[in-house]
């Protein structure tokens, strides 16, 4: 907590100090099969050629070739990957700032790089760097071996028809006990009399796993089945049998606190579509950041890396609220923060203390059920979480702000947020300053960066005051890869 404090105090400092200057103008083994001598490269310029063309040579080992796909940066040391990680997010936002500024000719033309025209701060580094991870989801599929009950990680591609599945127990950001978790359902497998579907029209039960711990060694395995043509009676029968592997045989030594089964035909099923079923154990695992617990759900989004979370969520505060001390009150930057895809309402519940009331919007309905659930646990009695897609019910939410001085806060998924969404946080007047949180800033969030800060465009029905960009905080969640969480600013 200390630690976070800190960090917290650092980035207070770092965005008044640029504010006032604007105004003015899958994962770690204790047994790692790969040497140390082989997790250096010569120079950052090899690994960006590695990533055009994957080292798919005789010379790796497979376990080199997934750490390859898996942590393409492993070979680097922490402080380049740092290095590496700033200067790609210096290279995007300048891009904004060349579109902003009429560099680029076309949506479509990349603009001419230059530095970013608002502060870029230094990237933010994870406490932790090794087995960072608290959930994993773990493949079925012919091992190198050629063995179809086979648990691990993908290499090749199904379109190549070149699929190898590996297993990932030398994966820098994966901990221990997901690995034995991975280990043990592959023993059950091999012992099982049903066959793993590894397509779907070919037949076959047995899916992935997925595991997820708290920082407090809590484990939750998730296991996914394709029940084909099996009759509900036979598949209680291989049920029971996952049971007692797992709390009376061999897989007893994971010691896991929730078993949850979920049968289904789809690749991908909500909670609704098809219930996750309890076979053993508690119904959720509790996380802490920053002083407050929350409560998660076999298919609720938290972000992987607890440590890092309590990094991202305390800068997310600072950007959202500056100039808050504690003692002092709320500041009147805004009273109400909207939380746009506000998951479990880790957002919004760390924010509270700092605003009169927060209203979060969320798809999945066992989220926001956990997202209330978390605020009355912490018993924070300002804030609301609504269920539904954000763009249905933001802008009928936001024509109740119209006297109100607003700041919103968007976590979205990869894919951005909807135009919809876009547009409505655009044209509400009453929201000053908007906080985007992005993992991939360069996909579609650009669109969205565009489209919040571009001239007014009718046709588009984007007729509010544009919104300019004047504060980046790049935070590392995932060291070991290129990915990093980019916290930005926009105010008008």
């Amino acid at each position: 907590m200390a630690w976070a404090a800190l960090h917290s105090r650092s980035v207070m400092r770092l965005f008044v100090k640029h504010k006032i200057k604007e105004t003015c103008c899958v994962l770690l083994s204790s047994n790692n099969t790969i040497p140390a001598d082989q997790r250096r490269t010569p120079s950052k310029k090899k690994w960006r050629k590695s990533q055009k063309k994957p080292p798919w040579t005789d010379s790796l080992s497979w376990e080199e070739r997934l750490a390859d796909v898996v942590t393409p940066l492993w070979r680097l040391s922490y402080e380049e990957q740092l290095e590496l990680k700033q200067k790609q997010q210096e290279n995007i936002l300048s891009q904004l700032s060349g579109y902003l500024s009429g560099d680029s000719l076309s949506h479509s033309s990349p603009p001419v790089r230059s530095k970013a025209s608002f502060p870029v701060l230094p990237i933010l580094p994870s406490p932790v760097r090794d087995g960072y991870r608290n959930k994993s989801t773990f493949s079925v599929n012919r091992g190198v071996d050629g063995n179809p009950k086979t648990v691990g990680f993908y290499l090749g591609t199904g379109r190549h028809g070149n699929i190898v599945c590996v297993n990932g127990d030398h994966l820098l950001n994966m901990p221990e006990k997901h690995k034995q978790v991975a280990r043990c359902y592959q023993d059950f497998l091999r012992l099982s009399s049903l066959e793993p579907c590894l397509l779907f029209h070919t037949g076959g039960h047995w899916r992935e796993v997925t595991v997820r711990t708290n920082a407090e060694g809590r484990t939750m395995a998730i296991v996914y089945f394709h029940p084909q043509t099996l009759t509900p009676e036979e598949v209680a029968v291989h049920k029971a049998e996952l049971l007692d592997y797992f709390t009376q045989g061999t897989g007893a030594v994971c010691q896991l606190d929730s078993l949850f089964f979920q049968e289904s035909t789809m690749t991908r099923c909500a909670h609704e579509e098809s219930p996750y079923q309890l076979l053993h154990g508690q119904t959720h695992i509790y996380e802490e950041v920053l002083g407050f617990m929350f409560r998660i759900s076999a298919d609720a989004f938290f972000q992987v890396n607890q440590a890092a979370a309590q990094v991202l969520y305390s800068t997310i505060r600072d950007v959202c609220v500056p100039n808050w001390k504690e003692g002092r009150g709320r500041t009147e930057v805004g009273d109400t923060l909207l939380d746009v895809c506000c998951g479990t309402g880790a957002i919004g519940i760390t924010v509270s203390p700092r605003v009169e009331r927060i209203i979060g919007i969320e798809l999945i309905e066992q989220a926001v059920e956990d997202a209330r659930h978390n605020a009355a646990l912490n018993n924070v009695l300002n804030c609301e979480f609504i269920p539904g897609k954000a763009e249905a019910v933001l802008p009928g939410l936001i024509s109740q702000f119209n006297s109100a001085r607003l700041t919103a806060v968007v976590n979205p998924a990869r894919a951005g947020l909807h135009h919809c969404v876009i547009r409505a946080l655009r044209n509400q007047p009453a929201i000053r300053r908007l906080v985007y949180v992005s993992c991939k800033p360069d996909g579609e969030a650009m669109r969205n960066f565009r489209e919040l800060c571009c001239a007014p465009d009718p046709k588009k029905k984007l007729i509010g005051e544009p919104f300019s960009p004047t504060l980046a905080v790049p935070v590392d969640m995932f060291p070991h890869t290129p990915h990093c969480e980019l916290v930005l600013l926009f105010e008008r």
